[in-house]
């Protein structure tokens, strides 16, 4: 199944957000173009591919962060007219110098909670990533895996309904790996919509349902996980996965 087909690798809930012939130049570098992608809620999204392949460009886009040069990107609102609440996890998170718990309710402040409600989804953000006894402790003194969790904690005390995720896992040890990877699974599971970039095609095994294979800033591939994993599959991806080895 190719990127000629959007959104035919979908799933049947509501569509969340949706890209129409997307495309980025930096200056003379084309580093996406003729996207065209539907993403419906209670998708778990992976976007693989090799470096400079264009995934974490079409994370940004499809987060908002990074305007289109040509296409455009429209999200669905609902009938107040809200758009959907949306939060991203980068590869090496930004933390401020301030307590775990601070962080947290600095986002919270930013996005408008009262002081009371701040207090109370810090804590139980806190204790869904097993943080809460770190609570004063200063952010940047946790250790990798604990730093990752931390921005996993902000994220979900925001109430988001759509995730993006920029090689969650990339700098942490294995059961730091394993840690993370259980949080973003039980929220998925919970109904949370999740876009994932990731190297690690183990991970993409474990919690994608759908994949899109990036070549060159182009959408090669959009197909469900087990049928992109097939064995003998002929897809324009083949080549590539005969040549990446599955890590764990």
């Amino acid at each position: 199944m190719t990127g000629g087909d959007p959104g035919a690798a979908a799933g049947h809930g509501p569509v969340l957000l949706a890209l129409h012939g997307a495309g980025v130049r930096f200056g003379d570098v084309v580093a996406l173009s003729g996207v065209d992608l539907v993403l419906r809620r209670g998708e778990r999204l992976a976007l693989v591919g090799a470096n400079g392949s264009g995934k974490t460009t079409l994370l940004r886009v499809m987060h908002g962060l990074q305007p289109c040069s040509e296409g455009r990107r429209e999200v669905a609102t609902d009938g107040a007219g809200r758009v959907p609440r949306q939060a991203m996890l980068f590869q090496r998170p930004f933390l401020l110098s301030l307590s775990a718990a601070s962080n947290i309710r600095l986002a919270l402040w930013l996005q408008g909670v009262p002081g009371p409600q701040r207090a109370r989804r810090c804590d139980e953000a806190l204790e869904r990533v097993g943080l809460l006894d770190q609570a004063r402790r200063p952010a940047r003194t946790l250790s990798g895996g604990q730093q990752q969790r931390l921005a996993l904690a902000r994220a979900w005390a925001l109430r988001p309904e759509l995730l993006f995720l920029d090689e969650p896992t990339a700098n942490l040890d294995p059961g730091a790996k394993r840690d993370v990877e259980a949080l973003v699974a039980r929220w998925a599971d919970e109904g949370l919509t999740v876009v994932i970039s990731s190297h690690n095609l183990g991970q993409v095994k474990r919690l994608a349902t759908r994949v899109l294979y990036l070549e060159g800033g182009r959408v090669l591939v959009d197909a469900p996980t087990q049928e992109f994993f097939r064995p003998g599959a002929r897809h324009g991806a083949a080549a590539f996965l005969q040549g990446e080895m599955i890590t764990a």
